[in-house]
């Protein structure tokens, strides 16, 4: 990992603090934990802080951009990139990024040791701030060990009616596993196209979901990745 930080940039003594950088990046923290030996961390890690995009500011952040307007492929895995990678150079902390070139990291397994996701009624993460739309844009290591503040209950356990479950009009989630081939056929009919410039219906169907704020540009710009 990389050294001390300069006296200048030194990281923040709260993660309150380092959300509040964050949030100037148009990101949040959406988690972190102190790893464990088993947790597959950069050694020297001491707080490993998860980060998502800061709703509904962050699509009109990114959208205005270098990486969305130059063409070339992946401008956000691009844009996560920079401007994770500069902001960790300026705390000496370690990027470290949910794409790529394997080896990967296991950001689903962060996501759970954070403490703020759990399993949803239709298997996917849920958030206690994002909902079923929480997605990871990159991740840093840090030397120091931040107090980081106990656990948030699943949103799902005091959701009663769980509409998530009967959200999906091809009930994709209904199995073991996630259909995506059925999901994917949907997606190419007229009655999908609700899906494709919205977002997902299950995971708009979440009550956390719907005051997250994400924007209709911004869902229907993955949904286009996920059909190709």
């Amino acid at each position: 990992m990389p050294g001390p930080a300069d006296s200048a940039n030194a990281l923040p003594s709260s993660l309150a603090a380092l959300d509040g950088q964050a949030r100037d990046r148009a990101l949040t923290v959406l988690g972190a934990f102190h790893p464990k030996p088993s947790d597959a961390a950069p050694g020297g890690c001491r707080t490993l802080v998860l980060l998502g995009p800061d709703e509904p500011r962050f699509w009109p952040v990114f959208t205005a951009s270098a990486e969305w307007s130059d063409g070339a492929p992946d401008p956000l895995d691009r844009w996560s990139r920079r401007v994770i990678g500069e902001w960790a150079d300026e705390i000496a902390a370690e990027p470290l990024f949910p794409f790529g070139d394997p080896p990967h990291h296991p950001f689903m397994r962060w996501a759970r040791r954070s403490g703020r996701l759990a399993a949803s009624p239709i298997g996917l993460l849920v958030h206690d701030h994002a909902g079923l739309f929480v997605s990871f844009r990159g991740a840093l290591a840090l030397r120091q060990r931040l107090d980081l503040p106990p656990p948030a209950p699943p949103p799902c356990d005091t959701c009663v009616d769980q509409p998530c479950r009967s959200a999906c009009p091809v009930d994709a989630f209904g199995g073991l596993t996630y259909d995506t081939a059925a999901c994917k056929a949907f997606l190419d009919t007229p009655p999908g196209a609700d899906c494709m410039e919205r977002g997902c219906r299950a995971r708009r169907a979440c009550p956390v979901s719907d005051v997250f704020g994400r924007l209709p540009e911004q869902s229907a710009y993955h949904m286009r990745a996920f059909r190709r």
